[in-house]
């Protein structure tokens, strides 16, 4: 697939670049994509993001040349990207779990971060229905927490913000600020926004539509842009379904098709009313999308 080539040329920048400047641009258009949608489509593909793999693989060089060669500290931390010998230390020590002069010694254990690849994998088991949906912009207020994509931190912190929120009432409080109309209903909605690849993060609200009534002592309001969503269901208990359905989003969805992820665009999960713990409840993660140009 065509998308295959693309994205493989994309590793092929990254991994010509480790020991140099790495533009996460030049690699998304190799991809010929966005750069949002390119590091969105890369986190979730692989489970790390663009800076996390190049960090990640030029630790691992790193610890590959002080092991075989004499070569000074300094050098191979300016060579990788780090402006000090200190900088570079803490990093290593935090991959290797030894410091670079360590890593000199015979039997030295070092840590080997692979360089990854693309694969297609063919299943065919289960048809993926989605619909598209225009609708215009609206507000959102809810409750918000900056959420961190190292090392996949956001799977774990995420379902713990909702347990906290529910324990606390406010996501009982927010839903009594609902209505049937508007452009969601009365549903409650997690809201990923404001993504900063370079500082892997962005932000994740619990949220209903804003309406006439003020927010909540704590909570936030967001503008959410007018938009054509790509909705897709997801069936069965939280978190574990609706992760899923994100899984298949980036792996089946976008590669199979010709939209790509709206720049920045926030995207929704939409949670109705209902029993989540349920093996057939029943929500809608909704993505922008653009046509690829």
């Amino acid at each position: 697939m065509q998308w295959l080539d693309r994205m493989m040329d994309a590793l092929e920048y990254l991994e010509a670049h480790l020991d140099d400047e790495c533009d996460v641009g030049e690699a998304a258009r190799a991809a010929c994509s966005s750069t949002f949608h390119f590091q969105r489509m890369f986190h979730m593909l692989t489970g790390v993001t663009v800076a996390e793999y190049v960090r990640k693989r030029r630790l691992s060089l790193a610890a590959q040349e002080l092991a075989s060669s004499r070569v000074k500290v300094i050098d191979v931390a300016m060579k990788y990207g780090y402006d000090t010998p200190e900088a570079f230390c803490k990093a290593f020590r935090r991959a290797h779990g030894l410091t670079p002069s360590d890593a000199r010694r015979s039997g030295a254990r070092l840590k080997v971060f692979p360089r990854m690849s693309f694969q297609i994998s063919l299943k065919g088991d289960q048809d993926m229905d989605y619909r598209m949906v225009e609708k215009p912009g609206f507000q959102v207020m809810g409750k918000a927490q900056r959420v961190s994509t190292r090392d996949g931190e956001n799977m774990k912190a995420i379902p713990e913000f909702w347990s906290r929120t529910m324990q606390e009432g406010d996501v009982k409080r927010l839903a009594e600020l609902t209505s049937a109309g508007g452009v969601v209903g009365d549903a409650i909605l997690g809201v990923c926004t404001e993504f900063q690849y370079d500082q892997q993060e962005f932000t994740y609200l619990i949220a209903v539509e804003a309406g006439a009534a003020p927010p909540p002592d704590g909570c936030v309001v967001k503008e959410i842009p007018a938009a054509t969503w790509a909705v897709f269901e997801s069936v069965g208990a939280m978190p574990d379904a609706i992760q899923k359905v994100w899984g298949r989003i980036f792996s089946e969805f976008f590669p199979s098709t010709g939209f790509e992820h709206a720049e920045g665009g926030p995207e929704l999960e939409v949670y109705p009313p209902g029993d989540v713990s349920s093996d057939d409840y029943r929500c809608e993660v909704w993505v922008p999308v653009v046509k690829k140009s």
